[in-house]
């Protein structure tokens, strides 16, 4: 039974956004009932957005701009969520409202490409000050941290030429580790990017 039916059954943990039912009814995949094979599925699309993205080559314009922010979201969740690519169309517990998300989304871009252009801050800050502020804004219904993260992560690679963060990769699925990633985000939400950056590296 699918969402059309109000049986899938999603508790977000910590951090995450609860989506309206409305959102849910976007699932593509009916059969889907647990938390666990949404996420089995998103990760599987998140795979084939990786392969798209080997064969890309980015400038800085061309990552920052408004077109590819959505494309890469559409190409990470496409093949789970009617609404991947779009911008959200109702306000959250988090994030900016949702009638001044291009407005902020735009204004982020632009800044990213003022501190790239002026070396405001090394390689790892202007990568990890672009996550912090994409998953601030929250522009989309679901998926912004991963979608944040590999914003971050093609900045450095394509763009900068310098390795990917590895976002301690290897323990990812630890609760500790997720309680230190919250962490550094809130410390970044005050302007302390050092333990965000740390996290991103280890």
């Amino acid at each position: 039974m699918g969402l059309n039916s109000y049986h899938l059954t999603l508790y977000p943990i910590s951090g995450q956004t609860p989506l309206e039912e409305e959102e849910r009814e976007g699932l593509i995949i009916k059969n889907i009932s647990t938390q666990g094979e949404l996420d089995e599925f998103e990760q599987q699309n998140i795979e084939s957005a990786l392969l798209w993205l080997k064969r890309k080559k980015l400038t800085s314009s061309q990552l920052l701009s408004l077109e590819f922010v959505k494309k890469l979201h559409q190409k990470m969740f496409e093949n789970v969520w009617l609404w991947a690519g779009k911008f959200r169309v109702s306000d959250k517990n988090l994030g900016v409202s949702k009638n001044i998300i291009t407005i902020e989304v735009q204004k982020l871009l632009d800044d990213c490409s003022y501190w790239l252009d002026n070396k405001t801050f090394n390689n790892d800050e202007i990568a990890v000050r672009l996550k912090h502020r994409l998953v601030s804004i929250h522009p989309f219904c679901n998926g912004n941290g991963r979608h944040s993260r590999l914003m971050a992560d093609l900045l450095l690679e394509k763009v900068l030429q310098v390795s990917a963060f590895s976002w301690s990769s290897s323990k990812r699925q630890s609760d500790n580790l997720r309680r230190q990633y919250l962490a550094a985000l809130r410390k970044a939400d005050c302007g302390d990017y050092k333990d965000l950056i740390n996290f991103a590296r280890s």
